[in-house]
């Protein structure tokens, strides 16, 4: 069975990665699972100098899932040069950068730092920041802006580009449509949901921000709905993410239009996770005769459901 993906000038083992924030650096797992299993890690997010992140409180558990405003600390991208690329020489799959900016500038100046490294293999590039330019507004509810940030870093790696597209929009395929029309690889859909959790007996916010970021099952209704909309307005791939915590969970994602996959809150409950899932969609596909995963993607038969509905009203 032909689970092979390829992105550009990059083949990966799989289509299972790990998702950014949830898995470290890659070098960290390294013992935990075997990482031949997976297609990629996409790293925590990467700026250009350390980010200590929000105060704690940052992580708090909701109804089947979290919330997290974490704040994209990190150790920054000279300390991540200098430290984490030399311990992730030997990882058996690819590596692909995640980096999180305040300016366009500090985009570029990331990737162009990150881009001679032969194991980076990629970029995926996380536009819900905020735009200090601009007052705060994230960058990922502007098309403009992020078609303007694509453009200039297109401009300055021929390696893959993915854009982590946020849920926290109208209408998330008109951003999945400029991202392609500027020369991006793929789509990475969804990043977290803004949400919100109270202490009923302090009548305080559980997080310190008041509001944090919604991840792991609760979100999978929404994010199959979000990677289905991208899958129908776009001819790149789609990286389908939210709430994916089983092999039957990914089916259901290659089903609605996703080309891979990233398991991302999962792995806090257990660290092989992707690994697992990895080896139960092979499972799946020996099983029903499917030579490849692409015969699977965007195969759901959504037209035909609305049409027998329709037939009702």
């Amino acid at each position: 069975m032909n689970e092979m993906f390829s992105l550009r000038n990059v083949r990966f083992n799989n289509r299972i990665f790990a998702a950014s924030g949830t898995f470290g650096y890659g070098d960290e797992v390294a013992g935990l699972i075997e990482l031949n299993r997976l297609g990629g890690i996409m790293t925590k997010s990467l700026s250009l100098k350390p980010r200590d992140g929000n105060p704690p409180p940052r992580i708090t558990e909701t109804a089947s899932g979290m919330l997290n405003s974490i704040g994209l600390a990190n150790i920054g991208v000279h300390k991540f040069i200098e430290e984490k690329i030399p311990a992730l020489a030997g990882h058996p799959c690819a590596v692909i950068a995640n980096i999180a900016a305040s300016s366009v500038e500090e985009y570029c100046s990331v990737l162009e730092l990150l881009d001679p490294f032969k194991r980076v293999d990629g970029f995926e590039i996380n536009v819900s920041c905020p735009n200090v330019k601009e007052g705060g507004l994230s960058f990922g509810t502007d098309p403009l802006k992020v078609a303007l940030i694509t453009k200039e870093l297109r401009k300055r790696t021929r390696k893959p580009l993915i854009i982590k597209l946020t849920p926290n929009v109208t209408h998330i395929s008109e951003f999945a449509r400029v991202a392609e029309a500027e020369g991006a690889d793929a789509v990475s859909v969804i990043n977290t949901l803004i949400g919100m959790a109270v202490n009923i007996r302090t009548r305080r916010p559980k997080l310190s921000t008041v509001t944090g970021g919604l991840s792991g099952p609760a979100i999978k209704p929404v994010a199959l709905a979000k990677v289905f909309e991208v899958y129908k307005s776009v001819k790149i791939p789609v990286f389908g993410i939210g709430g994916i915590a089983t092999w039957e969970d990914a089916i259901e994602f290659f089903l609605v239009g996703a080309s891979a996959v990233q398991v991302g809150t999962q792995n806090f409950v257990n660290p092989g996770s992707a690994g697992e899932i990895s080896k139960g969609v092979a499972e799946y596909c020996a099983k029903n005769s499917i030579s490849d995963i692409s015969q699977l993607v965007g195969s759901c038969n959504a037209d035909a459901s609305v049409s027998v509905i329709q037939s009702w009203l």
